[in-house]
């Protein structure tokens, strides 16, 4: 397998976000609080592009992070992700960040920050805790204005 350069990394982080982005739009389209999220296997294939789903599935649990790993365990047959980098448009909140920990992904790359539910260290530090066996490593921040632009314009918009 190609170690990718940290250009390439780079790159492929931006175009994977972006289709998180993407994603997002559409939930907000469908009246979603506009979240989206891609999962990538280690090869860099997608497994799962997805989207909040909380008010179309009426399930507290739909968030974007949790569709795409029950999406991606489908696709490989296995609930543990190892490997696999998830990209998403905000923090992940708790439930997500232990969603992810038992998932057992290699990476987590966000875009806004949170400021009040995240998990990945703006509210809580669950995913790193030095308690858990599990390690992630974390990129954040990348398209962060325009992550944070939607769900702003978004809750501008139902004010």
């Amino acid at each position: 397998m190609h170690n990718p350069s940290p250009i390439e990394t780079a790159a492929q982080d931006e175009r994977f976000l972006r289709a998180a982005l993407a994603q997002a739009q559409m939930a907000a389209a469908a009246g979603e609080v506009p979240i989206g999220a891609v999962l990538v296997g280690p090869e860099g294939a997608i497994l799962a592009e997805t989207q909040n789903r909380l008010l179309r599935d009426n399930d507290p649990t739909a968030h974007a992070e949790i569709v795409a790993l029950r999406a991606a365990g489908a696709a490989l047959g296995n609930y543990r992700l190892t490997g696999c980098t998830l990209y998403v448009t905000l923090e992940p909140c708790a439930m997500c960040a232990g969603a992810i920990i038992h998932a057992r992904l290699a990476r987590l790359v966000y875009g806004a920050a949170d400021p009040k539910a995240g998990a990945a260290g703006s509210v809580l530090s669950v995913l790193n805790h030095p308690q858990l066996n599990h390690k992630i490593q974390i990129a954040s921040g990348l398209l962060a204005d325009e992550c944070g632009a939607l769900l702003k314009g978004f809750f501008r918009q139902r004010r």
